[in-house]
């Protein structure tokens, strides 16, 4: 059923819009610093992005893709844009995965100053929406049969109480490893497919000078490195009892302790000092044959690619060890806040752009991402085409990142990617120890979700 346009929804509307602040206001303490610290800045974290500021009107956006190839993907879109005669005003928040994006978007909306797009991943969507704060697009999906042209995860994770309440851009796989293939050939090394594969390359690359896994200390890093062991460590079906179902068991499990004895025996790959520096610089640390190895989502693909790199020529990709069969997945998504309906029509013309299957092909290119549509696209390089028919294979293979939202809410994805960070960092606390702390965090999660 198409939908009447808005402020006849029930959900919505400056009543429930008072209730939805008063609900956020419990984070006031950490919000305000960042948005004082916005207030200021904020015309200058706005790109000069092509298009007219005249009659057409615009849209504020806030996302935090900032990297060189982030840049030119989210152009395609700002230059599509742009043809309608609307224009994008950026607020572009730096920082990896999105950690600081979100503080700063639940600020803005305290403030009465909420953007009218956000970039907006994960599980969150239902969040935001049930707050009735989410502009619904069905006056766009319905029409344009999305239901039917998208993958029915992505259709699932958009979907809110039978509305549709964000518009997807792309599909990441978050189980990639990266290899210098200079480096590889010059030692007459493979691609692991194991990790007993992987440990035979750190063992070969003793005494060369070369790092086998470029690695930062940053907690979204390491973790992203965590959930990609758990998925080698069971498949799917484990990683969900462990993330989705937050099953206190799951953590106490023994294979959890072989994942967290496999993360911190891994610290001999590593760099000696193991320090926090952004995933572009891992990524160069690879590329520039200081390192032989990276595992990072497949945005460092299209990184690679906008700084001249070529896929089987400087760097080679594969699945991340033990992960073949499987889909570690992300998506870049955005999510339109409804406010007053005054951008109604603008926000629904940029959700019709991120579905138009030029956009989806241009923008995954560049991004190192798939689109989101169920009927291939001939202009996807060898990663990308290995990333779609892992995807196509259903819910079974796929498993949805922790790190990036797709798993669980953000509190206890914060609170699994601190220990993590913890354990890893910290030699004196042992494997039985975060186990414990998992499984308190999951019973804790359990216990709210029953109140």
């Amino acid at each position: 059923m198409i939908k009447n346009n808005r402020p006849a929804n029930a959900r919505t509307g400056p009543a429930l819009t008072r209730v939805a602040v008063a609900c956020l206001r419990a984070l006031l303490p950490v919000a305000m610093p960042l948005l004082m610290l916005m207030t200021g800045p904020m015309t200058t974290a706005r790109a000069q992005s092509p298009g007219p500021s005249g009659a057409g009107g615009s849209l504020q956006v806030l996302h935090w893709w900032t990297s060189a190839s982030e840049r030119q993907a989210i152009n395609v879109v700002v230059n599509q844009l742009a043809r309608q005669d609307i224009q994008w005003r950026d607020v572009a928040i730096p920082g990896g995965a999105g950690m600081g994006a979100a503080k700063v978007l639940k600020s803005m909306v305290l403030a009465n100053r909420a953007p009218e797009v956000t970039q907006l991943n994960g599980v969150v969507f239902a969040e935001w929406a049930d707050l009735g704060l989410l502009l619904e697009l069905d006056n766009v999906a319905v029409p344009g049969n999305w239901e039917k042209q998208m993958f029915p995860t992505v259709w699932s994770l958009i979907n809110n109480h039978g509305h549709v309440v964000a518009a997807p851009l792309g599909i990441h796989r978050i189980n990639s490893l990266l290899y210098n293939t200079a480096v590889f050939k010059r030692y007459n090394l493979s691609p692991p497919r194991t990790w007993e594969e992987f440990d035979q390359i750190v063992e070969k690359l003793k005494g060369t000078g070369i790092v086998p896994l470029a690695q930062s200390a940053e907690a979204w890093q390491l973790a992203t490195l965590f959930e990609n062991l758990a998925l080698a460590e069971s498949g799917p079906a484990y990683y969900r009892r462990l993330f989705v179902d937050m099953n206190p068991a799951a953590f106490l499990d023994a294979r959890m302790l072989h994942i967290l004895k496999r993360l911190r025996g891994l610290a001999v790959a590593m760099p000696q000092s193991v320090r926090e520096r952004p995933w572009t610089e891992v990524a160069r640390s690879m590329v520039s044959g200081e390192a032989a190895m990276m595992i990072m989502g497949d945005w460092a693909r299209g990184e690679l690619n906008a700084w001249g790199m070529v896929v089987d020529q400087q760097f080679g990709c594969v699945p991340a060890p033990g992960t073949g069969d499987y889909h570690l997945y992300s998506t870049d998504t955005l999510a339109m806040f409804a406010g007053n309906y005054a951008h109604q029509a603008m926000q629904e013309t940029l959700a019709q752009i991120t579905m138009s299957p030029a956009v989806q092909s241009e923008y995954n290119r560049i991004k190192g991402s798939i689109p989101v549509l169920r009927t291939p696209d001939p202009h996807m390089d060898r990663c990308a085409r290995d990333s779609w028919r892992t995807f196509s294979k259903g819910p079974a293979f796929q498993a949805p990142s922790l790190v990036h939202r797709m798993a669980t809410d953000d509190t206890t994805k914060d609170a699994i990617v601190a220990e993590v960070q913890r354990f890893f960092l910290d030699r004196t606390i042992t494997e039985e120890q975060t186990q414990k702390r998992f499984a308190a965090i999951a019973r804790t999660l359990s216990r709210n979700r029953n109140d």
